[in-house]
């Protein structure tokens, strides 16, 4: 990634993540900025990340090539309009990880002719091994595409989608994604309780289950339905928990959930912007 000065209004975790996430991977503490409402969310990111900080957005956009905005998306509006000016002066890449607010929203409040990234990523960029989605608008060349792609990949894996309509997809499978499997966890835990077994044992296996099950996945060539149908006997107890599942309606509750999620996204992006 060609060196560039990088700015993140807002300081809550994601930017953490994504700030500590890039100084590991190379990028210089001097190089970034972060802003924040927040003296002692300052203080601790000058004191454990050595980064530069402002409790000015504007002087942030004014020392940077590059603009993450990591706010929420109900003060997102009024922050875009008061660094819009400095923007439009600067010509400065703005990446949203603001989740619900569209690019034509964002457009509106900093100007049409601004360089947008949009961008879902997901919780688990907390411990560097997130799932983040972008679209970009068409006033991003390509060196600037490179650039957000590279700010997300240093929390884990970034991909390009061609339509920012997808995005509610994104959000309702990576971007809520984390809970569905927590939810699975937590009920597991729960019947292994019951059957008798101790919190703790109970709660390291399942999470080494889960950690395990998604490691093959990942780094296997064969599909989930192969994976499953591998461990699988005929016969065995593991055919009759999937069976279970799939008489109870597994697939179909999963797929209705995520609609539910998608849905709900697109609402919210009504609801929050300005379209």
């Amino acid at each position: 990634m060609k060196t560039r000065t990088i700015g993140f209004i807002g300081g809550g975790n994601m930017a953490t993540s994504l700030m500590s996430g890039l100084i590991a991977s190379g990028h210089s503490p001097q190089q970034i900025w972060v802003s924040d409402t927040a003296p002692a969310t300052l203080q601790s990111h000058r004191d454990h990340l050595n980064v530069n900080v402002a409790s000015d957005n504007l002087k942030v956009v004014q020392e940077v090539g590059v603009v993450v905005l990591a706010v929420k998306p109900q003060i997102l509006r009024e922050v875009a309009l008061q660094i819009a000016p400095l923007v439009k002066q600067k010509h400065v890449l703005v990446v949203s990880i603001a989740a619900g607010i569209s690019q034509t929203s964002l457009a509106l409040w900093l100007g049409s002719d601004t360089a947008i990234v949009r961008c879902m990523p997901n919780t688990p960029a907390l411990v560097l091994t997130g799932a983040t989605a972008l679209h970009a608008n068409a006033n991003v060349d390509e060196e600037q595409k490179d650039l957000a792609e590279n700010i997300l990949r240093a929390v884990g894996i970034s991909l390009w989608v061609e339509q920012e309509s997808e995005l509610d997809a994104v959000t309702a499978v990576s971007g809520s994604g984390p809970a569905y499997f927590f939810l699975m966890m937590e009920a597991m835990e729960k019947t292994a309780l019951e059957m008798g077994l101790n919190e703790r044992t109970a709660r390291l296996l399942v999470q080494q289950t889960a950690l395990g099950a998604a490691k093959i996945a990942l780094e296997s060539a064969e599909s989930p339905t192969q994976l499953r149908e591998r461990v699988t006997s005929p016969g065995g107890t593991t055919q009759k928990a999937i069976e279970t599942f799939q008489q109870n309606g597994f697939a179909d509750l999963v797929g209705k959930a995520l609609l539910a999620a998608r849905d709900r996204s697109i609402e919210m992006s009504k609801q929050l912007g300005a379209d």
